[in-house]
């Protein structure tokens, strides 16, 4: 036999057995196993926890030459990105996995970016197959039905990331016109000029429209003030999210020395209390009386009627397709395309995670070549709340429902047009320039989430 017979021969060898050898490692999991468990069995033999992960481990060959600089950026985008370790632990309790943890995952599975071609080139099993990519789509629809049913979405768009916002909430009525007085009584600020309506006005999105809002004293906070309608959506409040709900939200700008200024609760209550007749109304609804508790109580149940449905695209999404225009169709699509609705996710379009400001390039440098503002305390996200250095620059992810009227925008209030919001969100985040044109289309899109406020209150 001739040498180059013998080659050929051997190279088809060794490309056979290491066919056989890659299918070996990369079948699918067993299909004995529950859903979930199928689904933990591809995220492991992808790796996925390698660089997902918010305290990543470095494999054995992480400091050989040139693999060092590769795989270091590697874990650290990775890490940017995404933990999937709450998904993990979701998966193995049973338990409700965040949406966004869901979002991520599947637009991962869907476009075949992960895992990286250089990481299942050294493992072998990790490589995503179609079975196992059928069983992380099925999985990840199946818990969408199971924790997140879509009830008012026409089936087509069942298993969409965003969600229609409900036509009502339930809430207690008289708490919640009793909130609805306080929310917009200025006898909770120190000198009597502020109230909670001042910085989040019904007829300006809930928001004051201004960079930073105008506290006691003329007094300027530090941070562009989120809208209050469907904030009961978020997961948390503020963009640091040290409130766990509606009413510890409430509870922090009237006696903050630069928003509303009141030297405490006890000083609010007995103003109150001077007031017969409002006492009285309120020991009706709270027998216990005034207190910080029932006040702030009060407040979150009128908060929760700050809901907005009926929007174009809501109603796109329950089926009527003629609502939206061509344009804004394709607005969608870009949004997907570009990754938006993994974060945007949910009936608020938003909420619902901390994300990094600046996954693809450094926002904040950025910010100080041409803004020259320099870095705030507000800038450092939800760092200020945990002291955990992969938190800094992280914040809640903002609610884009009625976004056209929420302008300036980001945490900073630093960008005054909705244009230049999304553009940079394109290069900031998903690390794409974006087209004037796909600008414009997805501008349309989120023009078409206004919905309208239709408190039972008015």
């Amino acid at each position: 036999m001739k040498t180059s017979s013998k080659w050929i021969i051997g190279v088809a060898a060794v490309l056979v057995a290491g066919a056989i050898t890659y299918r070996a490692v990369n079948s699918a999991p067993d299909s004995s196993l529950p859903a979930n468990g199928q689904m933990l069995a591809v995220i492991e033999d992808g790796g996925c926890t390698d660089c997902h992960s918010a305290a990543p481990k470095m494999p054995f060959y992480a400091n050989w030459p040139i693999a060092k600089t590769l795989i270091a950026k590697d874990i650290e985008d990775g890490s940017k990105m995404f933990d999937i370790e709450p998904l993990i632990a979701a998966l193995k309790n049973g338990t409700a996995p965040g949406q966004v943890d869901l979002a991520k995952t599947e637009m991962c599975v869907l476009d075949g970016s992960m895992p990286l071609p250089q990481y299942y080139l050294v493992h072998w099993g990790s490589s995503l197959t179609g079975a196992k990519q059928e069983v992380m789509l099925e999985g990840i629809k199946g818990l969408r039905a199971q924790f997140y049913p879509n009830r008012f979405a026409a089936e087509e768009f069942a298993n969409e990331t965003i969600r229609p916002i409900p036509d009502e909430i339930v809430f207690d009525e008289a708490k919640a016109r009793l909130g609805k007085d306080l929310y917009n009584d200025t006898r909770l600020s120190g000198d009597g000029t502020i109230s909670c309506a001042t910085c989040h006005a019904l007829d300006k999105g809930g928001t004051d429209n201004l960079q930073y809002s105008e506290g006691i004293n003329g007094q300027f906070g530090g941070i562009n003030a989120p809208t209050t309608f469907n904030a009961i959506y978020n997961f948390v409040q503020f963009w640091d999210g040290r409130a766990a709900n509606l009413a510890a939200q409430a509870a922090g700008p009237p006696t903050n020395p630069v928003e509303m200024g009141s030297a405490s609760f006890d000083e609010i209550i007995a103003k109150l209390s001077a007031d017969k007749e409002f006492k009285a109304r309120f020991e009706a609804v709270y027998p216990e009386g005034l207190s910080e508790k029932n006040i702030t109580d009060a407040i979150a149940e009128y908060e929760k009627t700050l809901i907005t449905p009926g929007s174009p695209f809501d109603m796109y999404l329950m089926g009527a397709k003629d609502v939206l225009s061509e344009e804004q169709i394709e607005g969608f699509k870009i949004f997907k395309e570009y990754k938006c609705a993994t974060c945007h996710a949910g009936e608020n379009m938003g909420g619902l995670s901390y994300e990094l400001m600046g996954q693809r390039d450094n926002y904040f440098q950025d910010r100080e070549t041409n803004v020259k503002s320099g870095l705030t305390d507000a800038d450092n996200g939800r760092w200020a709340q945990t002291g955990v250095e992969r938190d800094r620059y992280r914040f809640k992810t903002p609610s884009l429902r009625n976004v056209a009227l929420t302008a300036p925008y980001y945490h900073d209030g630093s960008v005054q047009t909705l244009e230049e919001a999304i553009a940079k969100m394109a290069r900031f985040q998903s690390g794409k320039k974006m087209s004037d044109d796909k600008v414009a289309m997805v501008k349309s899109f989120l023009e078409a989430q206004t919905g309208e406020l239709t408190t039972p209150l008015d």
